[in-house]
């Protein structure tokens, strides 16, 4: 039953977690002042452009923020089905409506705007995939749960995978594991869930393709396994991975700065305001300032898994649970990625890679962590 105080705005406002929602702010300031340095020549006669659009994304994404909070997660559980169906719709409307960019579909036009839906597809997937565990908690000890779980999930995985998106795919198995770990399912269903995942990533990058089947793109393969041999191919295949290490090493303890930051200004490093956008950053403001910025993450993550143990439900943990752990997913692979300790896949740096959608998505998916913890029982016992 719903709390009447749920429809009260000033106690959700006082039951936030302000410290959570602080670091969430340090990150956009500082994501926008890391962009603006970033990105300062690579328009010529508009050193603000980029930075001005990442600060209307981020702009629309409090807007976001504000919604999220005032809607009770009660609703997504509800709606579970609904939310399915619409993460499923946006993952097919790139197939017909999105334009070949670098042999993949995943923005579509609106306007002068680009939208990303698979960046908004990983909140809803967590949503929906939260609802669907909740009504089975006590089922879950059923391994055709488990597997009916899988099978629901496996649909929008497969469509990101299509797009081709590699990344983003591994980011809703990842917030998939979440979900099965927080919800409680047994660690014999789990550890053959984990086992099936690794033999078949080890299929579709080494025996099928032995076999003569290719599953990914030659370039996918490339990226998965180049980070294992750094030094094969430097002027090719490893040329990104080359220069993203180049440009952290370059920065040194306090950074090169904007202007001194060559790797960055003068393009040696591609994708340096996307895919690169750590390194580029560690170049400019060097270990102290990409310190400063795991310092942030590492709050967010930590008050995110906190709000797992306040959720007032098994929704609201499972779903705190999947958000949290595909926050961090991104935050690891995009770093580890630079530094060669990952491979390069593609995957945005939250609140800093410049993108409207990742922006947008993000906000929207710490407006319902603030939605779980505000509602949950230790933000009930602190209004009383």
């Amino acid at each position: 039953m719903i709390d009447s105080r749920d429809h009260d705005i000033v106690g959700i406002v006082r039951r936030l977690d302000w410290l959570l929602l602080s670091a969430v702010a340090a990150l956009v300031v500082y994501g926008l002042w890391a962009v603006a340095g970033i990105t300062r020549y690579d328009v010529v006669d508009n050193e603000n452009y980029y930075v001005v659009r990442q600060a209307i994304a981020a702009g629309v994404g409090c807007v976001g923020f504000v919604l999220a909070v005032a809607i009770d997660p009660d609703r997504y559980r509800r709606a579970q089905k609904w939310i399915y169906v619409v993460t499923l719709l946006l993952m097919l409307l790139v197939f017909p409506l999105a334009d070949t960019t670098r042999g993949t579909k995943r923005w579509i036009e609106i306007g002068p705007l680009q939208f990303q839906p698979s960046e908004f597809g990983k909140l809803l997937f967590a949503l929906a995939l939260a609802g669907f565990l909740a009504e089975r908690a006590r089922k879950l000890g059923d391994p055709r749960v488990v597997l009916q779980t899988v099978a629901l999930a496996a649909v929008p995985v497969s469509l990101v995978f299509l797009q081709p998106d590699l990344g983003t795919s591994l980011v809703y198995v990842a917030a998939l594991t979440a979900g099965l770990f927080v919800a409680g399912v047994r660690w014999t269903h789990f550890a053959a869930l984990v086992s099936l995942a690794a033999l078949t990533f080890a299929s579709v990058v080494w025996f099928l393709p032995a076999g003569g089947v290719e599953v990914l793109k030659p370039y996918q393969v490339d990226r998965l396994t180049a980070f294992a041999n750094r030094d094969r191919d430097l002027a090719g295949v490893n040329y990104n991975l080359n220069q993203s290490i180049t440009a952290v090493g370059s920065g040194g303890l306090d950074g090169r700065g904007v202007d001194a930051a060559t790797q960055t200004r003068l393009d040696y490093l591609p994708e340096h305001a996307t895919d690169f956008v750590f390194a580029s950053l560690a170049e400019q403001r060097g270990f102290v300032g990409a310190a400063f910025l795991l310092g942030l993450y590492l709050l967010v993550v930590w008050r995110g898994l906190r709000v797992i143990t306040v959720a007032r439900d098994a929704f609201g943990a499972i779903a705190a649970g999947g958000i949290v752990v595909a926050f961090l997913f991104q935050v690891f692979i995009n770093v580890g990625m630079t530094m060669g300790i990952a491979p390069v896949t593609g995957i945005p740096l939250p609140f800093v890679t410049v993108g409207g959608s990742s922006m947008v998505a993000n906000l929207l998916a710490i407006g319902v962590l603030q939605a779980i913890h505000a509602r949950g029982h230790h933000g009930r016992r602190r209004a009383r």
